[in-house]
């Protein structure tokens, strides 16, 4: 038993730390949720990771994401990740993809791959990403809204259709419908009533979210990246359990 891990073994034992590294978690959007879920899973041991995200980080990510510091301003989010893991775990594979995932992108889910995180922003890849998963049986949970709120405890994990109060959530379930898709869909949601943010920061953004970016502290997308992690881990658990 390792001094690195050996409270980890105490917990799932060795039959379970050994999963846990031969396991793959694919981890999609690398920000305030997916920073917090790809950082418990490599010290929970988790063999490989694979981080999808095109972002690099920038001084308004300082506030809540993971891999944020003033050293890792303007780098790719999954390099300042991949940085990140190696200096705790230098055992853990990074896979790093430097994108924003679309449909086109579903190849990547033909690798070995135990388990998905959703941390995806944009409605119709969340959408996308769900599906693909749910045809190649692979695990998924998605996380939905988690900006403009402030108390962790409000955040659990269910399924889509017994999420409420969720802007996101109701979006999703319509586009499900629309789709003609009725699988269960996991999630982690916050039942918190989020905040009306109407300010106006950057007057030439593109886009809404660009000029009326979302409030946010560190509080709720790090509960929400956690209960990601959790969820994933007791998956690829299931398998010692059997």
């Amino acid at each position: 038993m390792s001094e690195a891990s050996e409270r980890i073994e105490l917990l799932i034992k060795k039959e379970g730390l050994e999963a846990l590294r031969n396991s793959t978690v694919m981890i999609v959007g690398v920000g305030g949720v997916g920073s917090y879920a790809a950082e418990a899973l490599a010290r929970s041991f988790v063999g490989h990771l694979i981080l999808v995200d095109k972002d690099v980080v920038e001084s308004s990510n300082l506030n809540r994401q993971m891999q944020a510091t003033h050293q890792t301003l303007g780098t790719p989010k999954v390099q300042a990740m991949k940085d990140r893991i190696h200096s705790y775990n230098p055992d853990c594979k990074v896979d790093m993809i430097e994108s924003f995932y679309d449909a086109s992108m579903n190849e990547l889910l033909d690798q070995k791959i135990d388990v998905v995180i959703d941390a995806i922003d944009t409605l119709s890849a969340k959408m996308d990403l769900i599906q693909a998963c749910a045809w190649r049986k692979i695990p998924c949970i998605s996380s939905l809204g988690m900006a403009n709120r402030l108390d962790p405890t409000k955040v659990e994990i269910t399924t889509l259709d017994k999420s409420t109060g969720d802007p996101l959530a109701k979006a999703l379930r319509q586009l499900a419908k629309k789709r003609n898709y009725t699988r269960k869909i996991h999630v982690v949601f916050s039942s918190e009533t989020p905040i009306k943010q109407n300010v106006v920061i950057h007057p030439d953004g593109t886009t809404r979210k660009d000029r009326i970016p979302p409030a946010s502290m560190v509080f709720v997308p790090a509960a929400s990246g956690l209960a990601c992690a959790s969820w994933a881990m007791s998956q690829i658990l299931k398998s010692v359990k059997e």
